[in-house]
């Protein structure tokens, strides 16, 4: 299969290039910085800004026809929901959310009418669970959700699967600006919620390429469900979630995690 995935220039998309190349796929790695790709066993390598209309519309047509595509490209920041920029919060979504449309609205025309395709949309446990402090990245992975099942009930019609990948705590993890809000009076619950990863992964964070496996496997297998958790933390939490009411699942993480605040 020939298949496009942004943000290939680290981590999550870079591991998940190297495994399509392995598994015998097609490869097209897309980034803002194009010469982050250049170490990458890849069919091809372009420039994308999937902020820019002009930008997605040009690396889709020197793509040529794809089989599928890996939405990747996310931007990720900590801060109370009381003191999170707006102008920050419409950023991240113009990447996270209206990033992904842009490249879904460029591609399914072709898979459409090829009568096959499979959107895989990289998402985050946190697109299913808020956690304090990642109001604003929760928001926009819950977002990318309801358009990823509106897609799944939309373009199955057409032979084009949707498949959402929900990742829990993912070394390196995501490179976070270092200027958000971080004001004196949340300070304990900073200190409280940033020993979570070590709490929910003794034995430290697994690396991208459980991630790129999980693509993988979702763009090969026809009967992979719409929803697929990727590590221990993330089933875990989902499977925990989906079983308990909201006070009860509140109460367990709270003692799980020991929070105080």
């Amino acid at each position: 299969m020939r298949i496009l995935v942004t943000a290939a220039g680290r981590a999550i998309g870079h591991a998940t290039c190297s495994a399509l190349t392995a598994a015998g796929h097609e490869v097209i790695a897309t980034a803002r910085d194009v010469s982050m790709l250049e170490d990458l066993d890849v069919a091809l390598r372009l420039p994308l800004d999937v902020t820019d209309d002009e930008s997605v519309r040009t690396a889709v047509a020197a793509a040529g026809p794809v089989d599928g595509l890996v939405n990747n490209a996310a931007l990720g920041g900590t801060a109370p929901i009381e003191a999170y920029p707006i102008d920050r919060m419409r950023t991240m979504f113009e990447t996270n959310v209206l990033g992904a449309l842009r490249t879904v609205q460029a591609v399914t025309p072709g898979m459409r009418e090829r009568g096959a395709g499979v959107i895989v949309n990289i998402s985050s446990v946190q697109g299913r669970v808020t956690s304090p402090l990642s109001g604003a990245y929760s928001a926009s992975k819950h977002a990318l959700e309801a358009l990823s099942e509106a897609m799944h009930l939309e373009l199955a019609h057409f032979g084009i699967r949707t498949v959402i990948i929900e990742p829990g705590f993912i070394a390196p993890g995501m490179k976070l600006p270092e200027d958000l809000p971080r004001p004196a009076l949340y300070e304990p619950l900073f200190a409280e919620w940033e020993g979570a990863d070590t709490t929910l992964n003794v034995g430290g964070r697994p690396g991208p390429e459980i991630v790129a496996d999980a693509v993988v496997a979702a763009i090969s297998d026809p009967a992979t469900p719409l929803r697929v958790p990727v590590g221990a933390d993330a089933e875990m939490i989902l499977a925990t979630r989906a079983s308990m009411g909201d006070a009860e699942f509140e109460a367990t993480m709270r003692a799980v995690l020991g929070l105080s605040w």
